[in-house]
């Protein structure tokens, strides 16, 4: 039978379970954060079903005060840039995509991590590990061609010389369908694409980064900023912040709930794969892992690959700020 519900159960419910009441402390932590520079926020968003927090969090926004907010929808490939424009001002993504922003001089400010997870690698059957790419033909549709440049590079392999990479590119060429029907080796999914593939019984899982040390140890999705509306909104900003950790929260004790509310409000298309999707990711990482770990990690080794020209410290100098994340931990006892 299919969950149905209002926004205020949603919220009410929601909120009681995960033992975070939007509204009970709102009056002291208000007066303590000052008023309120603008009630307008813009969140970026490609098609992901992992971001789930940034759909969950409009109740609890409206709960901080925020009375316009906004859903921009932007390709994958361009929500680093939409955000350093000042057409949106907050996106939940990969942090590969921010540091390499931050990199390439966008006026971009990571503020907090929020899941690990989200990336699966398939093969078909015969392939047991990375280092067996070597020679193969490798699909990627929505995943970043990085990611796996870092996890070939880490084998020892030469990601240039040893895959034949296929990608989405080209728009005749659909790389899962591909893999799918067994035309390539494997295949790097990004929700919901190891879910169809599951569903359609393709290949098997070689690597994932919910499980599968190093990566399983850093965040995969973090909150960043357009720089500018940070530094001129720090109210706002924190407000966003707490936001967006208890929409973390209640994906972790509602799933159901949230990827219902996320195909009502077509932010997904099928509730099975937005569902195993919600209910599968560690929603909980915002509360153990540190971003600045991830941030370094990954810098580094973008800049070994030679991907970035900036040394981790000089992204984490010019591209994060963690105080936001560090008062909402101590609010929420973190």
């Amino acid at each position: 039978m299919p969950i149905r519900q209002t926004r205020r159960r949603f919220l009410t419910s929601g909120l009681a379970m995960a033992g975070t009441s939007a509204l009970a402390c709102a009056p002291r932590a208000f007066a303590a954060e000052g008023t309120l520079e603008t009630t307008a926020v813009r969140f970026v968003h490609s098609p992901a079903i992992c971001i789930a927090p940034m759909f969950a969090a409009e109740e609890l926004l409206r709960a901080e005060g925020f009375t316009d907010i906004t859903y921009v929808a932007t390709p994958a490939a361009d929500v680093a840039e939409t955000i350093a424009r000042g057409k949106g001002d907050f996106n939940l993504a990969f942090a590969l995509i921010f540091i390499k922003a931050v990199d390439a001089g966008l006026p971009m400010t990571m503020l907090a991590g929020v899941h690990s997870g989200c990336f699966e690698l398939f093969a078909r059957e015969g392939v047991r590990g990375i280092s067996e790419l070597k020679g193969k033909r490798v699909g990627l549709k929505t995943s970043p061609p990085d990611l796996l440049t870092l996890m070939a590079s880490q084998v020892g392999l030469d990601p240039a010389k040893d895959i034949t990479w296929v990608t989405g590119a080209d728009p005749s060429i659909d790389p899962l369908q591909l893999f799918a029907e067994g035309n390539i080796d494997a295949f790097l999914g990004f929700a919901p694409e190891p879910q169809e593939l599951r569903a359609r019984h393709a290949g098997h899982v070689i690597l994932s980064t919910s499980a599968d040390r190093p990566w399983s140890q850093y965040f995969c999705c973090m909150l960043a900023g357009n720089r500018e509306f940070v530094r001129k909104h720090p109210v706002a900003t924190k407000r966003v912040v707490r936001a967006i950790l208890k929409a973390a929260d209640l994906c972790g004790v509602e799933p159901l709930r949230v990827a219902r509310s996320m195909v009502d409000r077509h932010f997904a298309a099928r509730y099975d794969y937005a569902s195993q999707t919600v209910s599968e990711l560690p929603y909980d990482r915002w509360r153990e892992y540190d971003p600045e770990d991830t941030t370094r990690f990954y810098a580094l080794r973008l800049h070994e690959v030679g991907l970035i020209k900036s040394a981790p410290n000089k992204i984490i100098a010019e591209g994060t700020d963690w105080r936001f994340l560090d008062e909402v931990k101590r609010e929420l006892k973190a």
